[in-house]
């Protein structure tokens, strides 16, 4: 399997700055996300991406983002095993997201 394509916060925030479309999804529990979420992120908590398969799309890249990058590196080998080449991970996560921040 080749590696998982890896985004650093930098590039997903330039690119959202730039007012580029990105779709994300936000796999983390819904306690973690009450704290806060990348604006625009879908959230499908971990454990539910097997039963919501459908609401993935195929035909852009998605990049899957979770509180660290270790999550979220799981989910996008799973979607891979299961067909989607068109996902990426966060490098991370939000920990690195809000640490650019200050």
């Amino acid at each position: 399997m080749k590696p998982i394509p890896q985004m650093e916060t930098t590039e997903l925030r330039s690119r959202l700055q730039d007012g580029e479309t990105v779709y994300m999804i936000d796999v983390r529990e819904d306690e973690e996300v009450a704290a806060g979420m990348i604006s625009g992120a879908k959230h499908i908590p971990m454990g539910e991406i097997p039963n919501r398969l459908d609401e993935i799309p195929r035909n852009q890249e998605v990049v899957i983002i979770c509180r660290s990058g270790g999550r979220s590196q799981h989910v996008c080998e799973f979607l891979t095993h299961q067909g989607l080449d068109n996902v990426i991970n966060m490098k991370g996560g939000m920990l690195q997201w809000h640490d650019d921040e200050e």
